[in-house]
């Protein structure tokens, strides 16, 4: 549950003046719903760069590459992303805000197991202690959670609650615009730092038995997500006094978890807060959303939020992203367009080449609203030329102009 920790690299001053064309310019005219003069290219590489570093195979044209951000901007990326400065092996998402606790201890120490790196998490409440366990597999370079926070309903509700209501956020607006600094014009980062009340549940007990908590104990879940709600938005507005121009909340908006009738009862307020908070000071308000958003798109749209982030399609979603950008209105962004099937499906220079060229020019009519980008992640089995086909396709094909 905690966020994740970042690394707090010398600050590179970024220009005052992007030029044009360049990734801040190009995010920039997206973010003001404005044509821009290329379709903008920013893969997530998270997973794919960190497995072939730490097993020694990266290429030798990444050769030196010590980051993501490194690889992105070795090969002329764009950046919008929302985990440049995560670190893998002990979270999902985070590592600018950082977990600050009234009336409960706190405590993280992390172990090799063999390979492995394990991270326990330990929480000590008046009401009891917690632990959440999670494993970074090194042979499939992934996190996976080995213990949720709440294992038994019955005896750890008590103790979740104490957590819940002595816990805020204190965003690190230095280290945020340390990152900044690095990219520079090549893009922006996108904060990644919250999530919604119904996903604090998943987060803490997992999908299934975050549904059978709601269904047994919905006065506490109600209450519980209350108090997280307001603590985000706490975080929010911190972000937005820094300066943040753009913020994603890490929910995986896939409508198998979060069907149209949970959103609207516990998470609606949230994102509406969220996007009311962000437009009154300039903000732009995200949702990560690897998954299936048919059922969902209008209903998002209509609570304010800006973009959705890593939308996926046929044969992982159930939405064409063209269609995706009718259902959803007029002005809500949609980021995505290479998903894993694609790296199992395409095997071939050409392949790749007339699925990039279709693809733009179906989403060339809302090229003020579309980030092409991978749907959720590049898989680390993916090939490294056919990482270089993608690339030089958006070359070929992704000039407006």
């Amino acid at each position: 549950m905690p966020p994740g920790r970042a690394s707090d690299s010398p600050v590179q001053p970024a220009p005052m003046t992007p030029p044009p064309g360049s990734g801040f310019a190009v995010m920039q005219a997206i973010l003001g719903r404005r044509r821009p003069s290329r379709i903008p290219y920013g893969p997530n590489y998270w997973q794919w760069f960190t497995h072939h570093r730490n097993h020694g195979v990266l290429p030798p044209e990444l050769a030196g590459c010590a980051s993501q951000l490194e690889m992105m901007q070795r090969l002329g990326l764009d950046v919008f992303s929302r985990n440049a400065y995560c670190d893998p092996q002990r979270c999902w998402f985070g590592g600018l805000a950082t977990e600050v606790y009234d009336g409960v201890e706190f405590e993280e120490h992390s172990f090799a197991s063999g390979h492995d790196l394990v991270t326990e998490r330990h929480w000590h409440t008046r009401r009891g202690d917690l632990t959440e366990r999670v494993r970074y597999v090194f042979a499939g370079s992934t996190l996976v959670q080995e213990k949720f926070v709440i294992g038994d309903p019955e005896a750890d509700r008590a103790a979740f609650g104490e957590l819940v209501n002595a816990r805020r956020w204190r965003f690190n607006a230095a280290l945020w615009r340390v990152w900044q600094a690095r990219v520079g014009d090549g893009g922006l980062v996108n904060a990644g730092e919250l999530f919604s009340p119904l996903k604090l549940l998943h987060l803490a007990a997992g999908a299934d038995q975050a549904v059978l908590m709601l269904e047994d104990y919905p006065e506490e879940c109600r209450a519980w997500m209350d108090r997280h709600e307001a603590a985000q938005l706490e975080l929010v507005d911190q972000m937005l006094a820094a300066g943040v121009p753009v913020m994603t909340a890490m929910d995986n908006l896939d409508s198998a978890f979060h069907p149209p009738r949970y959103v609207e009862a516990y998470s609606a307020s949230f994102y509406e807060g969220a996007s009311r908070r962000c437009h009154e000071r300039g903000g732009q308000f995200f949702i990560h959303a690897c998954g299936r958003q048919r059922a969902i798109l209008k209903q998002i749209a209509g609570y304010g939020v800006d973009g959705l982030e890593g939308v996926a399609f046929p044969p992982l979603g159930d939405v064409e992203l063209d269609e995706a950008m009718t259902l959803a209105g007029d002005r809500l962004i949609i980021t995505g367009g290479i998903s894993a099937a694609e790296f199992e499906r395409l095997h071939t220079r050409a392949q790749v080449f007339t699925y990039v060229q279709d693809l733009v020019r179906r989403m060339t009519p809302h090229a003020h609203r579309f980030v092409l980008s991978a749907s959720c992640a590049t898989p680390y089995t993916a090939p490294w030329p056919m990482l270089q086909h993608f690339h030089d396709a958006w070359r070929e094909f992704g000039n407006l102009a």
